[in-house]
C-alpha cells in the first residue's frame, strides 16, 4: 500500500506543469515539461519562441486546400493571407496583420468586421481555436467556419509565401 501511494505521488509530481504567462512565471509561456526543455536544450526540437512565423502553412485534403501565408511588412510588422476550403461554395478567406506573442499568433483581419483570432503557434503549425468570435463569420461562405482549422508549415521563407495562390488564382499574400 505504501509503495503504491509513493508511486502515485511520484507520478503526480512528474505531471505538474510549468506556470503559464501571467501565472507568476516569466512573460512568455514556458515549455510544458522537463523533457521538452531538455529536448530544446539538446537541439532535438526547435524552441518555438525563436522560430519566426514567416512562411507558408498549408494542408491539402479531400475538400480542397487550406493555406496561410505570413510575410514581413513595413517596419518589422507581419501580414497574412488565409484560405480554408470545405468543398463547393464552402470556404473562408481573409487578410490582415499578424503579431507574435509568445506561443500565440494574433491574426487581426482587415475589412469591415472586427475579427481577431488568437491562434496557437508551435513553430511547425498554426492552429486556430475551436471557438472564434462571431465577427469572423463574415469571412466564411455557406456553413463553413474557421473554428479548429490548423495549418502545418511547409516553407519557412517569405518568397514561397508570396508565390502561393488562392482558389481564384490571385495571390494569397499580395506583395
Amino acid at each position: 500500500m505504501r509503495r503504491t501511494s509513493l508511486a502515485l505521488l511520484c507520478l503526480l509530481a512528474a505531471c505538474q506543469r510549468e506556470p503559464m504567462a501571467g501565472e507568476g512565471g516569466n512573460s512568455r509561456a514556458a515549455p510544458a515539461s522537463g523533457l521538452e526543455r531538455a529536448a530544446i536544450a539538446s537541439g532535438v526540437i526547435a524552441d518555438a519562441t525563436k522560430v519566426s512565423p514567416i512562411g507558408l502553412f498549408q494542408r491539402s485534403h479531400e475538400a480542397g486546400r487550406d493555406a496561410l501565408c505570413v510575410v514581413p511588412d513595413k517596419g518589422g510588422a507581419m501580414r497574412f493571407g488565409l484560405e480554408a476550403n470545405f468543398g463547393d461554395e464552402q470556404s473562408c478567406h481573409g487578410r490582415g496583420s499578424a503579431r507574435r506573442a509568445g506561443n500565440k499568433l494574433i491574426l487581426h483581419f482587415s475589412g469591415g468586421g472586427r475579427c481577431i483570432i488568437v491562434a496557437q503557434y508551435d513553430g511547425d503549425q498554426v492552429a486556430l481555436p475551436g471557438v472564434v468570435d462571431l465577427a469572423c463569420a463574415d469571412l466564411c461562405e455557406g456553413r463553413s467556419s474557421l473554428e479548429g482549422v490548423s495549418f502545418p508549415r511547409i516553407a519557412g521563407d517569405a518568397a514561397t509565401a508570396l508565390r502561393v495562390r488562392d482558389k481564384g488564382g490571385d495571390a494569397l499574400c499580395p506583395s
